[in-house]
């Protein structure tokens, strides 16, 4: 596992790395991978894909998600960077991103995760809930999670 710090001074920059032993393509695939997405879940909050949304990300795709954090809510999330086998990322109303970068290095590729909540407007809601505590692990689980997925290796 390679862990990446945050920027000095930016505690809503939350990134981790893992090489994983798979190729780019097939861990792409899991993550545009709306259904797969509580199947690889490190944080377990994410209980399901909402009916309705495609069953495979793009551009600017729009779907939902079933969260439990304390009560059940649905979540909508926007698309809002894609390169096919590279890059995705998206985002719910609350403007935070989750990120996931590959890069390719030989038979393996390095999975980068990153909760990037610099956008949001209410920053201190998100320190006093402790989502800044909790995120580096849950993504660290995601990215186990992720690898044990693609392997099929526990």
């Amino acid at each position: 596992m390679t862990t990446t710090p945050a920027p000095a001074g930016s505690r809503y920059l939350i990134t981790r790395s893992r090489l994983i032993k798979a190729p780019a393509a097939r861990i792409f695939e899991v993550l545009a991978t709306p259904a797969l997405h509580s199947v690889i879940d490190g944080s377990g909050t994410v209980r399901g894909e909402q009916p309705g949304g495609p069953a495979r990300l793009s551009e600017g795709a729009r779907f939902g998600m079933n969260m439990k954090l304390g009560p059940r809510y649905r979540i909508l999330n926007q698309v809002v960077e894609f390169e096919e086998g590279r890059r995705i990322a998206w985002r719910h109303f609350s403007r935070h991103v989750w990120r996931y970068v590959l890069e390719p290095r030989g038979e393996s590729t390095l999975v980068t995760e990153q909760w990037d909540a610099r956008p949001v407007p209410w920053k201190l809601v998100l320190r006093l809930t402790g989502f800044t505590r909790r995120h580096p692990e849950s993504i660290e689980k995601t990215l186990v999670r992720l690898e044990e997925y693609v392997t099929g290796r526990p």
